[in-house]
């Protein structure tokens, strides 16, 4: 699978990521914070998961109806727990992930929204 880690998510799930085997971008390499919109459009472009901390992309999809190419919301939590999250929403989700999905982790909750196709 293709992923885009946004900043907050850290550098060691994006390790992680890649170890598994999947293609992904560390949104801390560029040289400065092109802003969640931007972030969110290049994941589209490139045909990217975005994986956040940050509840604001929440918005940008549901308010602002911007496209992506599927989005996990994780909670702040130390990151050997967000790596065992992502392990889990990949292994379980990975269907809703191809489909586009915005899945969003509270507690123990996992809350998936499709994309409207309308």
């Amino acid at each position: 699978m293709r992923f885009l880690i946004d900043c907050c998510a850290g550098r060691r799930l994006a390790e992680w990521l890649r170890s598994d085997g999947h293609d992904v971008f560390d949104a801390s390499e560029l040289e400065a914070d092109p802003g969640d919109a931007a972030l969110l459009e290049r994941a589209n472009a490139e045909g990217r998961i975005l994986i956040t901390l940050d509840n604001d992309f929440g918005k940008l999809v549901h308010v602002g109806r911007a496209h992506h190419a599927g989005v996990i919301r994780l909670p702040d939590l130390p990151v050997k727990q967000r790596i065992m999250l992502v392990n889990e929403v990949i292994r379980e989700h990975r269907d809703a992930l191809e489909r586009q999905a915005l899945i969003t982790i509270r507690g123990s909750r996992i809350r998936i929204a499709y994309p409207d196709v309308s």
